[in-house]
């Protein structure tokens, strides 16, 4: 099975600081791959829940904008600064929507990297088990295909 990531690429390593790195590598071995996609998984969650977090603070303070636009024109002030301040409650709303979608398709990327490695398992485990329980060398791959 080729590696996920081709060689030299860069997938998200999960910190919790939400913004490490770990290369990749040609290794495609068993092991090798499930722990490649166990941090994909793993990366994709963590991302999920930040931008989840941030998501609800948009929206908390869209809401307060638009309050605030309300308090301003109450207020009597100059109609500018109305203007101003319910044009920052609809750029963080439209914000907030373009994050929603990314939101979701961390979601989805995280689903579909846990779907893969228990795929990945659940086809290759047994044949990972057997291969390294046994002590002769295993072939390498394609030798008996000449």
């Amino acid at each position: 099975m080729s590696s996920p990531v081709p060689p030299g690429y860069w997938i998200a390593s999960p910190t919790g600081g939400g913004n490490a790195v770990a290369p990749t590598d040609g290794d495609n071995r068993y092991k090798a791959v499930q722990h490649k996609l166990k941090t994909l998984g793993t990366a994709m969650d963590l991302a999920s829940n930040e931008l989840e977090a941030l998501l609800r603070g948009m929206r908390t303070n869209a809401q307060r904008a638009e309050r605030l636009a309300v308090d301003i024109a109450n207020a009597e002030l100059d109609r500018k600064f109305i203007e101003m301040t319910n044009q920052t409650s609809v750029a963080l709303g439209g914000a907030a929507v373009e994050v929603r979608k990314l939101h979701e398709t961390a979601q989805e990327v995280s689903g579909l990297a846990h779907d893969a490695r228990r795929t990945h398992a659940r086809l290759y485990e047994r044949l990972d088990d057997i291969r390294s329980s046994r002590k002769e060398r295993t072939p390498k791959p394609g030798f008996f295909a000449h």
